[in-house]
């Protein structure tokens, strides 16, 4: 979505009387809504969610709070975009589960506003994980892959 069209919905929410605006354009979507205390509009990065079927949901004591950390150096988003493993649609992957990375290597590619970005490794190792599925958003400081 235009950054233009997104300032111009967050003026029209800034000068209406409406709490909350919400916009989808194909797969794009982007939610305005005003504070409480009558503060400035804000946007909130849309969410996914998946149905689960109903024996594999815990129950509400059994969840715990504190997030699972994996073993290893977890090499995090630096912006919020799209992850991609390849330079190219179907072309190779960075890296795979397993290979030997070092410090600068290019891990993945993270396109924000039109734009790639090629997201290296900060640490010596062998890839363990790889957090996040091709296409996927990703946030800022979401963890990406975990690095041995």
């Amino acid at each position: 979505m235009d950054l233009r069209k997104v300032k111009t919905l967050i003026d029209l929410v800034q000068q209406s009387d409406i709490t909350e605006l919400e916009i989808q354009e194909g797969e794009e979507r982007v939610r305005i809504s005003r504070g409480h205390a009558g503060g400035a509009p804000q946007m909130v990065a849309p969410t996914l969610y998946q149905a689960m079927p109903a024996e594999a949901v815990a129950p509400v004591d059994a969840v715990s709070t504190e997030p699972v950390l994996p073993e290893g150096h977890v090499l995090k988003s630096p912006m919020v975009g799209s992850f991609y493993r390849s330079a190219s649609p179907g072309g190779k992957p960075f890296v795979d589960v397993g290979q030997a990375v070092k410090a600068g290597d290019t891990v993945c590619i993270i396109e924000a506003m039109k734009l790639l970005n090629e997201i290296e490794c900060d640490h010596d190792g062998i890839i363990k994980e790889i957090l996040v599925e091709n296409g996927q958003p990703v946030e800022y400081g979401q963890p990406l892959v975990v690095i041995v």
